[in-house]
């Protein structure tokens, strides 16, 4: 009980003071300053908090209680001669009564009674920068760091302010001083930079480390930073020499130059990415831990520049399959290497057409003992879809169900079930296929749904208005037959189609399918034409914006016409708002327009 009355005692003051508190900040947020004023003279009186004599000073100016106010901050004043940012408070006074000479001379008579104290340099930097007098807070640090006698204490602070003042060339060089102080700050500095800096402002940033770096080739920190600059701007090229001469002049492992690659490679930068894989393969030799995986991203990399530009020769694929072959031969086939062994694989099937060596290498790479689940099972469709390449739709069914069913609840599952569903809607079984297309609807790929829904509407829309389906049945044949390369005999179904069901509602499809088999067979004027086509004639159909971004896609990676991609992209986010294509569409549209899209 003693110690419940003890207790009770001792907290009853700190509620009141709380209550008197809150009370306080009420009576000032409604304009009562007299009532506020004198709580709050009161609750400083008690606690010497500066809030409270802060809140104080501000309740007497607001009644234009002038001459008290200034009688009691030169009474502070005296009580507390280092608390030089009472002089702050006094030249704020003056300047509320338009007395702007007498409020300078108080706030240069702050900054000259500075004493020699870390703290007190902050407390009145943070004075001025609280009623927005920058200059007067950046003199502050200034006579702060020389009476500290180092002049990189307060450089952080210092870009804070130039960045709230808007000089730019002189936040950047704070900043970059702050590292000379704290090289540990490089992480804060680069997203400060990120946060704050202009496309443009990344120049000013580049010129500056250039000079520093000059000045002092052992300042690692500012190569790194120089590094990053070129990595924000997309010079990938610049960026990769910065990264290598870090990895030279630190003796490191590869590990930077690891990251810098992965970097490139993700932008699709492949040339810069792959010149830094072959880095650690050349530089850092087998018994860097990055060795085999460095090997293994560098071929990645090597095929997805070939394939992207759709511009290689029969010579680049056979050597690029050559050097597969040579990684293989290095580390063997086995479960470590069965992702290279897929990719090959798929070399060999789109690109080479030789299937049977693509089933050869998969079958044996999905029997590797205690090989991971996923790529085996992404091995699985990739065979599954080279034998109904062939025309084997049996073993092609058979796989899809066993990922099916492995991955029921996983994306990968899915896709499996997607693909099955596809090869029912190449048989003309719609029935099946639709039901399954309608289930995937809901999947939490958002690249399968949109697929599904499309097809499922597809076979709505050509099935429920004739009485035959015959023309649904030529088209989905015409499909797969364009899915086996076998392009002649698609364009003899499609043309089987327009004679002997003249104006039928899948002649946009038509058209659509024609201009997927004139970009397989790397034909693009002539697919260019087709997508032509629909947004002329079709252009309420449902392949009206596939058709323009295709079309767009065309023109910008294929036919070199910036400006007509750019009208396409513009159009089709405009006219086509509703479009699951619209918000790609502007964001082409805006990086060829020359906008920094990340």
């Amino acid at each position: 009980m003693r110690i419940l009355i003890s207790l009770l005692v001792f907290l009853f003051p700190l509620m009141l003071f709380g209550q008197d508190a809150r009370l306080a900040q009420q009576y000032y947020q409604s304009g009562e300053y007299e009532k506020a004023g004198s709580l709050y003279e009161a609750l400083y009186e008690k606690n010497k908090n500066d809030y409270y004599f802060s809140k104080y000073l501000d309740c007497l100016i607001a009644l234009e209680q002038y001459k008290t106010c200034e009688k009691i901050i030169k009474k502070e004043i005296k009580k507390k001669p280092k608390s030089v940012e009472l002089y702050v408070t006094y030249g704020n006074l003056y300047e509320r009564q338009y007395q702007d000479e007498q409020a300078k001379e108080m706030y240069a008579k702050a900054i000259e009674k500075l004493p020699k104290e870390r703290y007190a340099v902050v407390k009145l930097a943070n004075a001025f920068t609280n009623l927005t007098k920058y200059d007067f807070a950046i003199q502050t640090y200034e006579e702060g760091g020389k009476l500290l006698k180092d002049e990189s204490v307060f450089a952080y602070n210092l870009g804070e302010l130039y960045r709230r003042k808007g000089d730019v060339p002189k936040m950047i060089e704070s900043y970059l001083n702050s590292l000379s102080d704290n090289p540990g700050r490089l992480n804060n500095v680069k997203s400060t930079f990120q946060r704050y800096l202009l496309e443009d402002d990344y120049f000013e940033l580049q010129g500056q480390l250039y000079d520093r770096i000059q000045e002092d080739e052992e300042a690692i920190h500012y190569t790194d930073l120089l590094t990053w600059v070129f990595i924000q701007s997309k010079d990938y090229p610049n960026a990769f020499l910065q990264v290598k001469a870090l990895d030279r002049r630190l003796k490191e492992n590869g590990g930077r130059i690891y990251r810098f690659a992965a970097i490139a490679a993700n932008a699709k930068d492949y040339d810069s990415a792959i010149a830094a894989y072959d880095y650690i393969i050349a530089e850092k030799g087998a018994n860097t831990t990055y060795y085999v995986e460095s090997k293994r991203e560098s071929l990645s990399c090597k095929r997805k520049k070939l394939v992207a530009g759709y511009a290689y020769t029969e010579e680049d694929l056979r050597d690029l399959e050559s050097q597969y072959e040579a990684f293989l031969g290095e580390f063997g086939k086995n479960k470590l290497t069965a992702s290279i062994i897929a990719e090959l694989a798929d070399l060999e099937a789109f690109y080479l057409n030789n299937f049977d060596q693509a089933i050869v290498l998969l079958k044996e790479m999905i029997d590797y003992p205690n090989i991971d689940r996923y790529i085996k099972a992404r091995g699985k469709i990739s065979l599954a879809d080279f034998y109904l390449m062939k025309g084997e739709q049996w073993e092609a069914t058979l796989l899809y169900s066993q990922v099916d069913k492995e991955f029921k609840d996983d994306v990968l599952g899915h896709e499996a079930r997607y693909r099955n569903a596809k090869l029912s809607y190449y048989t003309a079984d719609f029935e099946w296929a639709q039901a399954q297309f309608n289930i995937l609807k809901a999947s939490t790929s958002k690249l399968i749904a949109n697929d599904a829904l499309d097809l499922s509407i597809f076979i709505t829309d050509n099935t429920g208005l004739d009485t035959t389906t015959v023309p649904l049945k030529l088209y989905a044949e015409s499909d797969l037959l364009v899915f086996q390369n076998k392009f002649e005999e698609a364009f003899l179904k499609l043309d089987t189609i327009n004679q002997q069901f003249p104006n039928h509602a899948l002649e946009d499809d038509i058209l659509y399918t024609t201009a997927k088999i004139y970009r397989k067979k790397r034909a693009y004027p002539e697919a260019a034409a087709a997508l032509q086509k629909i947004i002329d004639n079709f252009a309420d159909g449902i392949r009206a914006d596939n058709a323009m971004f295709e079309l767009a896609e065309l023109y910008e990676n294929q036919l070199n016409d910036a400006e007509k991609a750019k009208g396409l992209y513009e159009r089709l986010f405009r006219e086509m708002s509703g479009s699951t294509l619209a918000v790609d569409a502007r964001k082409r549209f805006r990086k060829l327009r020359g906008d920094d899209v990340q």
